[in-house]
C-alpha cells in the first residue's frame, strides 16, 4: 500500500512535468485564495527552497477550539502533543527528542516578536486560537536568517491579506465541565486596523487532577502613518492554571485510567503534592516599517517579555520569573535588471533574559525549605545576511548565512561563598543555500542545503536536580532536502512531497536519575531521514447548505 501511494505522487508530478509550462485558461469556477509565505522574507505564493505550510482561521476552524493540536497533526513531518491539558510539545521531524516536556529546538515569532526566550524555551501554550489569522510552519533548520534551533520555524500572524472590521463570538460546552469562549472585536479601517481579543477555556479534565483555566487577553493595532510609514503594536497578556496529574504505570492504568499519579515509595501523590502548573505571561512588542524608496526598506521590532511560573510537583515547588527583551531589524534592498529579480537584506536580532529560579520543597503544594536559588543571565545574538535571484519568474536561488553567539551566566545565591558560573558558547555560522525551478503559478521543484545549531536552554543547564550543567555543547547539524509542489484541476489539488536527510551532533537527551529527576547529556550523532507526501483538494460549491469541500491526506515515513 505505500508503495502504490508513493507511485502515484510521482506518477502525478510526472504529469504535472509534461503540461506544467503551459499554463491553463482560467475558468468560472471558483478557487481557495492564494497563501503569500513571508518566511525568510519571500513574499511569494512558493517559499524559495522548501514547503511552507500554513494554517489559517479557514483550516483550523475545523479542528477543536479549545487547542491547536488537532490543526498541528494535519501537516506532515509535524506533531503536537498535550502531556496535560495545556501542556504542549511540538515535534518538528523528530526535533522533541530533547523535549520531555515544553517547546523547545522550534523557533517562534508573533507578529515579528520572538516569543522564544533568549533561553530557548517557548510557552506555546500563552496562545489562543483568535490570537493568529495564520502560521507558517517551516521545517529543518532556519538558522541562516532566524538564529538557534534546529527543529524548525513557527511565524504566527495576527493581521491577513483581507481586513473586516466587525465582531467574532464562539461559545462551546460540553463534557467534564469544558466552557470555551472565543471572542474577536474588529475595528477601524484599511490604513489603521485594529483587534481586540478575549478568550476563556475551562475544564475538570477527563482524568482526576486534571482541571485547567485559562484566560487570554490580546490587542494589536497596525497604523499606516503614511505611504512610507507603518507601526504594528502587539500586546498579548496569559493567565493560565492547571493541574498536572502525571503518567501511570501499565497495572495502575489496568485498574483506573482516570487516577492521578498515587503515591510510590517516599514519593506522594500528584494529589496530595498538588501538582500543577500556575503561568502568567506578557508579551509587548511595536514593529516599524520604512519605505526608503521603491526599492529599498527597513523592518524594525522592539519587544519585551515577562514569564512568571510556579510549578509545585511531587518532588519539589519551582518558582520563576523570567522577564527579556531585545530586537531584531532587517534591510531590504530589491532591484530588478530586465527579466531578473535581485534582493539582498542584511541585519540582526538580539535577546537579553535576567531570570530568577528558586527550587524549594514541596510541603502539600507549599513552597517549605528553600533548596537553591539562581540568578540566570542569558544572551543571544545574531548577524544574518541572504541574497535571492529570481530569473524570469522560473529559477529562484537563495543563499544565506549567519553568526550567531549565545552566553549564559549564574549565580548560585543559596550558599555562601556566591557560585557564580558560566559558558560562552563557540561563534556558530549557520549557511542556507536553496534552488527552485518554478513550474507553473503554484508549482515547484526546488532543493536544498542548510545548517543549524541549538545551544542547550536554560531548563537543560540547570534541569531538576539542580545541578548547573554549563558543560553542555550545543547540537548543530546540516540537513539536505529535495521535493516537489504541484497544483492540479485549476489550482483545486494540491499535491507535494519532500525527502529529507538531517545529522545532527552532539545530539542532547533526557536521563533520569535514581530519585526520578531529569537531567541532559550529549549522547553523539543522530541521522533523521524520511519521505512526507500530501494531497489536499479544495473546491467550493453553489450551494446553500454546503460551502466548501475538503479532502486531505498526508503520509510519513521515517527509514
Amino acid at each position: 500500500m505505500k508503495k502504490t501511494l508513493l507511485y502515484l505522487f510521482i506518477s502525478l508530478l510526472l504529469l504535472q512535468f509534461s503540461f506544467a509550462q503551459t499554463r491553463p485558461a482560467d475558468d468560472s469556477s471558483k478557487t481557495l485564495n492564494e497563501v503569500v509565505i513571508t518566511a525568510f522574507e519571500q513574499n511569494r505564493a512558493i517559499s524559495c527552497g522548501t514547503i511552507v505550510k500554513v494554517l489559517n482561521n479557514s483550516n483550523t476552524d475545523r479542528y477543536n477550539k479549545t487547542s491547536l493540536v488537532h490543526a498541528f497533526n494535519t501537516v506532515a513531518g509535524v506533531r503536537m502533543e498535550e502531556r496535560s491539558p495545556g501542556s504542549y510539545r511540538i515535534n518538528i521531524r523528530g526535533s522533541s527528542l530533547r523535549s520531555p516536556f515544553g517547546v523547545r529546538n522550534v523557533k517562534v515569532y508573533w507578529n515579528d516578536i520572538p516569543v522564544t526566550d533568549p533561553g530557548g524555551n517557548t510557552y506555546f501554550n500563552q496562545f489562543a486560537q483568535n490570537n493568529f489569522s495564520s502560521i507558517e510552519i517551516f521545517k529543518g533548520p532556519a538558522g541562516s536568517m532566524y538564529g538557534a534551533g534546529t527543529g524548525g520555524l513557527l511565524l504566527m500572524h495576527s493581521f491577513g491579506r483581507s481586513w473586516q472590521p466587525g465582531v467574532h463570538v464562539d461559545y462551546v460546552t460540553g463534557r467534564y465541565g469544558l466552557q470555551n469562549i472565543l471572542t474577536s472585536v474588529a475595528f477601524g479601517n484599511e490604513n489603521n486596523r485594529n483587534l481586540v481579543t478575549y478568550a476563556h477555556n475551562e475544564s475538570n479534565g477527563y482524568r482526576d487532577h486534571s482541571k485547567t483555566r485559562k484566560d487570554n487577553l490580546g490587542f494589536i493595532s497596525r497604523m499606516k502613518i503614511s505611504e512610507k510609514q507603518q507601526i504594528t503594536t502587539s500586546v498579548l497578556y496569559n493567565n493560565l492554571f492547571y493541574e498536572t496529574p502525571g503518567g501511570l504505570n501499565l497495572a495502575e492504568f489496568n485498574a483506573d485510567p482516570k487516577q492521578a499519579r498515587p503515591a510510590a515509595g517516599s514519593f506522594p501523590s500528584a494529589d496530595f503534592s498538588k501538582a500543577a502548573i500556575f503561568q502568567k505571561n506578557l508579551v509587548v512588542g511595536f514593529n516599524h516599517r520604512y519605505q526608503f524608496n521603491a526599492g529599498f526598506k527597513n523592518s524594525t521590532t522592539v519587544f519585551g517579555t515577562y514569564n512568571q511560573v510556579q510549578n509545585p510537583t511531587f518532588r519539589n515547588y519551582e518558582r520563576r520569573t523570567e522577564p527579556a527583551f531585545g530586537g531584531r531589524t532587517s534591510f531590504i534592498y530589491e532591484k530588478k535588471i530586465k527579466e531578473t529579480r535581485l534582493q539582498f537584506i542584511a541585519g540582526g536580532e538580539l535577546q537579553k533574559g535576567f531570570f530568577n529560579t528558586q527550587v524549594s520543597k514541596n510541603k502539600n503544594g507549599q513552597a517549605d525549605t528553600l533548596q537553591t536559588n539562581d540568578d540566570i543571565e542569558y544572551t543571544t545574538y545574531s548577524v544574518f545576511v541572504q541574497g535571492d535571484i529570481s530569473i524570469r519568474d522560473n529559477w529562484i536561488i537563495t543563499a544565506g548565512a549567519s553568526i550567531n553567539k549565545s552566553k549564559v551566566a549564574f549565580t548560585r545565591l543559596n550558599k555562601y561563598p556566591v557560585l557564580d558560573q558560566g559558558r560562552t558558547y563557540k561563534n556558530e555560522i549557520s549557511p542556507r543555500l536553496a534552488l527552485q525551478k518554478k513550474l507553473g503559478r503554484n508549482s515547484a521543484v526546488f532543493a536544498s542545503i542548510s545548517k543549524g545549531f541549538s545551544p542547550p536552554t536554560i531548563s537543560e543547564i540547570l534541569p531538576s536536580t539542580g545541578v548547573i550543567s554549563t558543560f553542555l555543547e550545543a547540537e548543530e547539524g546540516i540537513n539536505y532536502e529535495i521535493g516537489g509542489k504541484i497544483s492540479l484541476l485549476n489550482n483545486k489539488l494540491h499535491l507535494e512531497a519532500t525527502g529529507f536527510y538531517f545529522k545532527l551532533n552532539n545530539a542532547l537527551v533526557s536521563r533520569k536519575d535514581s530519585s526520578n529527576a531529569d537531567y541532559f547529556v550529549n549522547a553523539g550523532n543522530t541521522k533523521q531521514q524520511g519521505v512526507e507526501i500530501s494531497a489536499d483538494y479544495s473546491t467550493y460549491l453553489n450551494c446553500k447548505m454546503i460551502d466548501l469541500i475538503n479532502i486531505r491526506c498526508l503520509y510519513t515515513e521515517r527509514f
